[in-house]
């Protein structure tokens, strides 16, 4: 089973830093919706609701949408970049299969992301655990370590004791037949973990990308499985060292030779950058506080077109949409959180994920 990401068609109003301008934004945008259901003309202004072709059908069939505030959780908005998302009724355009990857709020899952077809940069992928947008990778295509199905009647009357406690079946997203597959070539010992994590580690492959640079941007990725057990074990370990890092990304240690300077009581950012164009060892991070001495190997771990450090520099600014109005300040998220150095141990942080991940990926087979 794969998925698209999320694609909201409003993300304006769907994302925010903060949760509770989310809320209150998305509050509004409903009591408008609401408004227009049985008028003859609905209202296209843009800082009231952002309609879409699915919203416009909703309300010519009279259908209301109810506000849901706890409709809300951390997603992936793009790379190295989390908001805060609003999931309820009817306001996303097309929520592909998330819902059965993510059922319950308390629902654990693992989604190996790839860029989907059609998009012009080099390929990528990049892990998820949470709700992931369409944007996070380009176009991104999910493929999950576990999916979830309702249980039907009979199955909850035959219940194991095991999972009694749920209304759902966790079900692998890793194939009986490939796992067949690969214990057949590399022993018993293989687990169905253990193939997922391969696939990651195989899919950073340099060569791998080389190769097949074409096929790549115009289909989904195929995966063969390694000649040896030796080099399948060494991309399923890189796999798992990845995927920790990438997903723990926030709390990965700093590198000792990267140097904050200034006033670290002054952490509110409002748009960070480089001194020149040309140079990239220093980060200005704000009137206050700059970052030096940043290995310039941290800058060829890149992710959907541009480093991970790029992505964090222009996601966490100041911005305001200029159709909707709608301001998203990531200081919010770090006040929120009551970390007001959030953004600024973040970038120290994906900086040394970056050099870690170069690291690992010259490494592999």
């Amino acid at each position: 089973m794969n998925s698209r990401g999320f694609e909201t068609a409003r993300d304006a109003w769907i994302y925010n830093f903060s949760s509770k301008t989310l809320l209150n934004n998305m509050r509004k945008m409903v009591e408008f919706y609401n408004y227009q259901i049985g008028r003859e003309v609905p209202d296209y202004d843009p800082t009231k609701i952002s309609w879409s072709n699915s919203l416009l059908g909703y309300r010519k069939n009279g259908l209301k949408v109810n506000f849901e505030g706890n409709k809300t959780k951390l997603g992936l908005y793009r790379p190295f970049c989390k908001q805060y998302l609003y999931f309820g009724e009817r306001v996303i355009n097309v929520r592909g299969q998330f819902d059965d990857f993510f059922p319950t709020a308390d629902a654990e899952n693992l989604l190996i992301c790839v860029c989907g077809i059609g998009v012009t940069k080099d390929f990528s992928t990049l892990i998820s655990d949470k709700y992931t947008d369409l944007e996070f990778i380009g176009k991104s295509q999910c493929f999950p370590l576990y999916y979830y199905e309702k249980k039907t009647s009979q199955t909850l009357l035959f219940d194991d004791q095991e999972n009694n406690d749920s209304q759902y079946i966790r079900k692998d997203g890793v194939s009986d037949f490939i796992l067949k597959q690969a214990r057949k070539h590399y022993g018993a010992a293989v687990g169905k973990e253990d193939i997922f994590y391969y696939v990651y580690g195989f899919l950073h492959s340099p060569k791998y990308r080389a190769d097949f640079a074409n096929d790549l941007k115009k289909s989904l990725p195929r995966i063969p499985l390694a000649e040896s057990a030796d080099d399948f074990w060494s991309f399923s370990k890189a796999g798992r060292e990845l995927a920790k890092l990438h997903l723990d990304y926030e709390n990965i240690p700093p590198l000792d030779e990267v140097k904050v300077s200034g006033d670290r009581t002054n952490p509110r950012v409002e748009k960070m950058r480089f001194p020149a164009k040309d140079r990239k060892d220093v980060i200005i991070y704000n009137p206050h506080i700059t970052i030096e001495n940043i290995p310039a190997k941290a800058y060829e771990y890149i992710v959907n077109g541009k480093s991970a450090i790029e992505w964090v520099m222009e996601r966490y600014q100041i911005k305001t949409d200029k159709d909707s109005g709608i301001t998203n300040d990531p200081n919010l998220y770090a006040d929120e959180a009551g970390k007001p150095e959030y953004i600024l141990n973040l970038l120290l942080s994906v900086i040394a994920v970056s050099v870690r991940t170069v690291e690992i990926v010259k490494a592999l087979p």
